[in-house]
């Protein structure tokens, strides 16, 4: 991720995560979305943000978005393979496969960044299995 992206995604992050911390959730959500377009080509982030959007999820009490957010974690690996819908929000109310338009000022930051290659997606793998184990943990929490 380069440098550029790589802020851009931190301040919606950054934004989001205030936001939470006000409890006005519905800002919150909206910038994790746009860091979720951000993010969404790269394994790490793309996990970060619907990790954000569970947060959300839990706080609101909202079934779908946390099973919707669980299922999209563990989806994420699509990121490690290139294999993403541009574009996409991420949350619970849209469809994990369904490409979106980009707004226009992430499209420029995206234009410029390339998805991770493939070999650097499969050493990246080890990633992949720390989300699960995360997940499966959380789960567990929840139960």
């Amino acid at each position: 991720m380069n440098r550029d992206l790589q802020n851009a995604f931190e301040k919606e992050i950054a934004l989001a995560a205030g936001y939470y911390t006000a409890s006005d959730l519905g800002r919150s959500f909206y910038h994790l979305e746009r860091a979720h377009i951000l993010g969404q080509r790269f394994y790490f982030p793309h996990v970060r943000s619907h990790w954000w959007m569970l947060k959300i999820g839990w706080k609101r009490s909202d079934r779908r978005e946390l099973l919707g957010q669980i299922m999209r974690i563990l989806a994420s690996l699509g990121s490690l393979l290139g294999w993403v819908p541009e574009g996409n929000t991420g949350g619970a109310n849209v469809s994990a496969l369904t490409p979106m338009p980009i707004p226009e000022d992430l499209a420029v930051l995206l234009e410029k960044e390339q998805a991770p290659s493939f070999w650097r997606a499969t050493v990246s793998f080890s990633g992949f299995l720390a989300g699960i184990l995360a997940v499966l943990v959380l789960v567990r929490e929840l139960i």
